[in-house]
């Protein structure tokens, strides 16, 4: 059975902190809430079904720690995150993936919900290249369930991320 995606604009008032840093920025983005399912497998998979949307739209938003440094990466869920190329990516030499709890504590959001945008913490950050063959892309609005769809250069911008190849397959 396919869940039912619900468009909405956004006025930042009872919104998640990524959501309220859209508005409070002025850019244009549309937030896409759907009924997380805990039992399905994939949190970016879900989120790209239940919009109706090309996984290779609906990026996932996820925490590394390159030489000591937590960093964040924004790759397709159709693929997966390429460690060496995101450490060459800020100029490190070691990725490895983040404790969940530290990215959690770090970010202020919780696992499948973590936003690339309105972070308690400003990382540096990382936008899969890929980003840019798309008008508008899909991340996390700051919870399970909530997408938020806007122009990567937006994204980019907001985030002050690198543009790089970080994504495999």
């Amino acid at each position: 059975m396919a869940k039912k995606s619900k468009k909405q604009q956004t006025s930042g008032a009872g919104g998640t902190p990524a959501t309220v840093a859209l508005t409070a920025a002025g850019v244009g983005h549309t937030v896409h809430s759907y009924e997380h399912d805990p039992a399905h497998p994939s949190f970016g998979e879900e989120a790209a079904e239940a919009m109706g949307v090309s996984p290779d739209r609906v990026f996932k938003t996820l925490v590394a720690d390159v030489d000591g440094t937590l960093t964040v990466a924004v790759v397709p869920v159709s693929g997966t995150l390429d460690l060496k190329a995101l450490a060459a990516a800020v100029g490190g030499k070691r990725a490895a993936m983040a404790d969940p709890a530290l990215a959690e504590r770090t970010t202020g959001y919780v696992r499948g919900g973590i936003s690339p945008l309105g972070q308690r913490k400003k990382l540096p950050t990382v936008l899969d290249e890929s980003a840019g063959a798309h008008p508008t892309i899909c991340v996390s609005a700051g919870r399970r369930g909530l997408e938020v769809e806007l122009a990567p250069a937006d994204l980019a911008t907001l985030t002050k991320a690198v543009l790089a190849p970080i994504g495999r397959g």
